[in-house]
């Protein structure tokens, strides 16, 4: 089980998961986002690399269209 907060709230999930797997347990695939973990930018390219740990601090950004 590992805790970490996105956005300033609390989750927690049953185990250690990857940026990607991640982006699919908060159904945003498919979504324009941008992740900061630990006041870090993590590319698109690096989310299935990026491993998260306990007590990590993610900031996420979704991109919303319109005009």
């Amino acid at each position: 089980m590992i805790q970490v907060s996105i956005n300033g709230a609390a989750r927690e999930f049953p185990a250690v998961l990857n940026i990607a797997e991640l982006v699919i347990a908060l159904e945003l695939t498919g979504k324009r986002i941008a992740i900061e973990q630990n006041g870090e930018i993590v590319p698109k390219s690096q989310y299935e690399q990026t491993m998260l740990q306990d007590g990590d601090v993610l900031e996420m950004v979704v991109a919303v269209g319109g005009g």
